[in-house]
């Protein structure tokens, strides 16, 4: 869940002290805490900025899903999709804080696919829904909070492009 757990964890399995480099690595994480909270401030205060200007940019670059037939056709379905951005944001908050992915992969990845089927929806358009919502979030942090959060939400689109 998060680096510093998941190191003493593997050093209890092997009935050890945790070892220099892992030391380094707990030393790191927690050096960065004040940056990881920045960031996770950063989008959570501007959640519904990102939300709209990634939809702007989905429905721009895609306006079949805004279309009649579209799957963002119709104020419910719309409202639908800005939720599931909500949603796979607040994962890389999550991410975010804990130093891990672990959490969007149980939380947000496992099961989404064959959900997401399940409704219909493209896996393609969500693919570029989070590549919009990665790229109007990363637009509002600087340099070094964006190179922090960027690999959550790499890993994200990874996972969505993955079959399961």
């Amino acid at each position: 869940m998060s680096v510093v757990r998941d190191l003493i964890l593997q050093a209890d399995d092997q009935l050890r002290y945790p070892s220099s480099g892992e030391l380094r690595s707990m030393v790191e994480f927690l050096s960065r805490g004040e940056q990881r909270l920045t960031v996770v401030r950063a989008l959570t205060e501007n959640e519904k900025k990102i939300v709209d200007e990634a939809a702007k940019q989905l429905f721009a670059r895609k306006p079949d899903y805004v279309a009649p037939g579209g799957n963002a056709f119709g104020q419910k379905q719309r409202a639908q999709c800005l939720r599931d951005y909500s949603w796979y944001l607040r994962l890389v908050t999550y991410g975010v804080l804990a130093g891990s992915t672990e959490l969007i992969q149980k939380i947000g990845l496992e099961g989404a696919r064959e959900m997401y089927n399940s409704l219909g929806v493209p896996m393609p358009g969500m693919v570029e829904a989070m590549r919009t919502m990665k790229d109007a979030a990363l637009a509002l942090l600087g340099a070094e909070e964006a190179a922090l959060a960027g690999p959550y939400f790499d890993f994200l689109i990874q996972g969505m492009q993955t079959p399961t």
